[in-house]
C-alpha cells in the first residue's frame, strides 16, 4: 500500500512540476503582468492595477486603474495582451526559456507589448536594446512556437 501511495505521489508531483511552465505568466494571485495595468503601458505608464476593475482572459486575471481601461481591454484584448503569454521577451529569444518579468520593464514594438525579467544582477530589456531588438524579437517569436506548450 506504501508503495502505491508513494507512486501515486510521485506521479501527481511530476505531472505539477511538467506543467508548472504551461499556461500564462501569472503571480501568486493569478494576475497577469503581476496585477499591472497592460493598457497604461502604451500610455508609457506602468501602474498596478485594482481589484474592483479586473477581468479575465485566455486563463489570467488582469486589473485595470479605471473602469474606462477595463473597457478597452475588454473591446480589444488582443491589442493589449503581453507577448509570449507575459514571459520575458529577451529569455524567451535569446535562451527558448521562460522567465518571469518585472512589470516596470517593457517595450511596446510594433504596437505589442513585450515584458522583460529586470533586477540588480540582471536587466533583459537593456541587454534586448544592446544585442538587438528586432532580430531577438524575430528569434523569439520562432522560439515561441514550440515553448508555449512547453
Amino acid at each position: 500500500m506504501k508503495k502505491i501511495a508513494l507512486l501515486a505521489f510521485t506521479t501527481l508531483l511530476l505531472v505539477a512540476c511538467a506543467s508548472q511552465n504551461i499556461g500564462p505568466n501569472v503571480n501568486g494571485n493569478g494576475y497577469m503582468a503581476d496585477g499591472y495595468d497592460v493598457t497604461e503601458y502604451f500610455n508609457d505608464n506602468a501602474t498596478e492595477g485594482f481589484d474592483r476593475y479586473s477581468t479575465t482572459y485566455n486563463g489570467a486575471k488582469y486589473k485595470f486603474v479605471n473602469q474606462n481601461n477595463l473597457d478597452k481591454f475588454k473591446a480589444n484584448p488582443e491589442k493589449y495582451e503581453p507577448q509570449y503569454n507575459g514571459y520575458c521577451a529577451y529569455a524567451v529569444g535569446a535562451q527558448s526559456k521562460k522567465i518571469s518579468i518585472n512589470p516596470e520593464s517593457y517595450e511596446i514594438r510594433d504596437g505589442k507589448l513585450y515584458l522583460f525579467y529586470d533586477n540588480i544582477f540582471a536587466d533583459t530589456k537593456k541587454k534586448w536594446d544592446e544585442e538587438g531588438p528586432e532580430q531577438l524579437q524575430s528569434k523569439a517569436d520562432e522560439n515561441w512556437k514550440t515553448l508555449k506548450n512547453n
